[in-house]
């Protein structure tokens, strides 16, 4: 399947990197250098300058630029695309059907892990598109369709943004590590197998079931826990969450 995103940025990038794998790809942005550089990286894909008058007549579009770039990079789109995918987090389909023509409207959210195939993506919009967002959005990773917008930017708040919680999470545990004593590139390769080790677990356990099973009456991980309870990580969290969804509110009323 041939895509076109619009947009050259870093999600832009991670999309591409991993859409290549399986289908045709064309970046479209307004840096033609930054776009040179890229197609350096990812020689697979096309790269074109962003025109004054954009013809996207029949084009799948995954459009990828900032919220506050939708006008204006909006302005100078022309024609009527066959999907247009956005992934501009609190944008309302309202909206976007506003300032860009096509036959169908999809708003998405995938995160960064779309460059390795690991993305895990929210999907709504036009059920008439439901199979072809989902073919796309599987491709790079696991892709769940929710029913409402509000849904989607819920998600957002955990699947879009939660990569850099959980980074900030992992260099957190190496910096433990590395304050106890452990060299650094040890304490990297530790909080690695990790996160990729308790991922498989979660998918078949629940997080209670999992942190009892590790967790033994007056011993070292009960230590730890409890001063994670009582700096307030897991309310942190929450609010973490929280928040995210709240900034994608209120982008979806600017």
């Amino acid at each position: 399947m041939k895509l076109t995103l619009i947009g050259n940025g870093i999600m832009a990038q991670s999309l591409a990197r991993g859409l290549i794998k399986n289908h045709e790809v064309e970046m479209i942005g307004r840096d033609e250098e930054k776009l040179k550089i890229i197609q350096e990286k990812m020689p697979q894909i096309t790269i074109k300058v962003l025109e004054d008058q954009e013809d996207i007549t029949g084009k799948n579009v995954l459009f990828c630029v900032k919220p506050y770039a939708l006008q204006s990079v909006s302005a100078r789109l022309v024609g009527n695309a066959n999907v247009l995918l956005s992934i501009l987090a609190g944008t309302k389909l309202e909206s976007l059907k506003k300032q860009i023509k096509a036959k169908h409207y999809i708003r998405t959210m995938p995160n960064i892990a779309a460059s390795v195939q690991n993305s895990m993506t929210t999907i709504t919009g036009d059920n008439e598109a439901k199979i072809i967002a989902m073919e796309i959005f599987s491709s790079i990773g696991q892709a769940v369709w929710v029913n409402t917008e509000t849904q989607l930017d819920i998600a957002t708040a955990i699947a879009g943004s939660g990569p850099a919680y959980l980074a900030l999470v992992a260099e957190a545990l190496a910096d433990g590590a590395v304050k106890a004593g452990l060299e650094r590139h040890l304490s990297m390769q530790l909080v690695q197998g990790l996160f990729s080790g308790t991922s498989s677990l979660l998918k078949h356990t629940h997080p209670s079931t999992l942190k009892d099973s590790v967790m033994s009456p007056g011993g070292t991980t009960a230590a730890g826990y409890a001063e994670l309870e009582k700096y307030g990580v897991r309310n942190a969290m929450i609010k973490a969450v929280e928040e995210a969804y709240n900034k994608a509110v209120e982008l979806g009323k600017k």
